[in-house]
């Protein structure tokens, strides 16, 4: 990784050299300024990507700094140094747009950990917006927003598909994402200036399942007074989205199988065929391998939807996914509510990435929105609903909450904390035993010993 520039802004002269010799051990570019008004000169012609900036300090101090560089357009991050007494006045200058403060005395390590903190801050942000700049459509409205690797991977391979007109299945838990996926897709394809219609198969009667895909002629049946265009129809040009395709019934399956493959559909009722020229993109949060095992869903259907699959990974895998997708939701809402678009504060970010999310980006959104309409402004911990705050699943089993025994309660915790682990690192052991403080022969131990393996 390549260091960047410091700029350190002290009255204190020892201080000065102190932090010059400890970021030079460190590989950092320095340059230093005894003042603000020297920290000003110095920023205009260094242009340093990070600040190391005392509060107190003669002829201009550090807010009054601070608000001056960022006047002129100074794009570093700053950190403020505040001794005992000045804390206040460092929060002060975060408001105003500080990163972070570090209070004093301070020693190496303390100083190298925020900086390193600092540059994955920058370091992220420059990779959303290349990933942004890079699939165009595929960000931005629909809320496809994140930047672990399983976002980028799931965002590269839509980017990939989205110009051809083949089958796509989404998989993924509820609430993950998957239709965001399908209508970014929708929008990078040259399918985009036409419809995009989404059904939910799971949500409609099975009765009328079949005259909502494919249409019904008039008297067709009790109520059906005058003809219908099913979703195909709609569709036609465009791109059709089935979401909960795994709940389609057996009976359905055939005839959808016969429309994507033919490209032709019968209105019920109806004696033609009638062409349509539709791009299918499915979705399911269900095992359709399993659900072909066990005859529920018909393997040739499967073969002829599952030519490309894209898998939306759950959000409790990808927790570093949670500041940019609160960022967006609180924007997004704000604009809807009529009312600024609030920051979230750093201490809420922890309770968030802590909270297992069942719900999912959904269930992010939903909570987000809650936040703001009881704020009406700055959010705070006291905003996110009780089972978020205290890191537990609103519908987890706590029967034998009466049991305060340490003993007899601590494997059912160390049990569910292991699991936790494995799923956010896909596995992994070595990367979980990390995060669990564990070696990686005990991890395995207790794995054998919990059945988790």
């Amino acid at each position: 990784m390549t260091h960047r520039r410091v700029l350190v802004i002290d009255d204190e002269a020892g201080l000065r050299h102190t932090l010059l010799l400890i970021l030079r051990d460190e590989g950092y570019q320095v340059q230093v300024a005894e003042d603000g008004e020297a920290g000003l000169r110095a920023a205009a012609a260094e242009d340093p990507e990070l600040i190391l900036c005392d509060v107190r300090m003669p002829r201009l101090g550090g807010v009054e700094f601070l608000e001056r560089y960022q006047a002129a357009g100074g794009g570093g991050l700053v950190i403020m140094m505040s001794a005992y007494g000045s804390v206040e006045t460092a929060i002060e200058a975060m408001r105003r747009g500080a990163y972070d403060y570090i209070s004093k005395p301070f020693n190496a390590d303390e100083i190298i950990l925020t900086l390193r903190k600092a540059e994955e801050r920058e370091q992220l942000r420059r990779e959303v917006a290349r990933l942004r700049k890079e699939v165009g459509q595929l960000t931005g409205t629909e809320g496809v927003v994140g930047s672990s690797a399983g976002m980028r991977e799931v965002l590269e391979l839509a980017h990939r598909v989205a110009p051809f007109p083949s089958t796509v299945l989404i998989t993924g838990e509820s609430g993950s994402g998957k239709e965001a996926i399908a209508r970014a897709i929708h929008r990078a394809s040259p399918r985009n200036g036409r419809a995009f219609v989404a059904v939910n198969c799971g949500a409609i009667p099975e009765n009328l399942l079949e005259s909502e895909l494919f249409g019904h002629e008039k008297g067709a049946f009790t109520g059906a007074d005058r003809a219908r265009e099913g979703v195909f129809e709609e569709a036609d040009g465009g791109t059709l989205f089935l979401d909960e395709i795994g709940e389609l019934p057996l009976a359905l399956q055939v005839k959808l199988l016969r429309a994507v493959q033919e490209r032709t559909i019968r209105r019920v009722g109806g004696s033609g065929e009638r062409a349509v020229d539709v791009r299918v993109l499915a979705a399911t949060a269900r095992d359709l391998i399993e659900e072909v095992k066990s005859g529920r869903f018909r393997d040739d259907l499967f073969y002829r939807i599952n030519v490309v699959q894209i898998h939306v990974p759950p959000l409790r895998t990808r927790p570093e996914d949670i500041p940019l997708l609160a960022e967006h939701f609180l924007r997004m809402h704000a604009r809807r509510l009529h009312i600024e678009a609030p920051e979230l504060p750093r201490a809420v970010l922890p309770i968030l990435a802590a909270y297992p999310w069942p719900g999912n980006v959904r269930e992010l959104e939903n909570v987000l929105e809650r936040a703001l309409v009881l704020s009406g402004g700055p959010i705070g911990e006291e905003h996110l609903p009780a089972h978020v705050r205290s890191g537990k699943e609103l519908f987890e089993v706590r029967d034998d909450e009466g049991d305060l025994s340490v003993k007899r309660r601590l494997p059912a915790l160390e049990r569910t904390l292991i699991a936790r682990a494995l799923e956010r690192c896909g596995g992994n052991r070595t990367r979980a035993a990390e995060i669990l403080e564990l070696s990686v022969r005990a991890l395995s131990y207790k794995i054998q010993d919990y059945g988790l393996d």
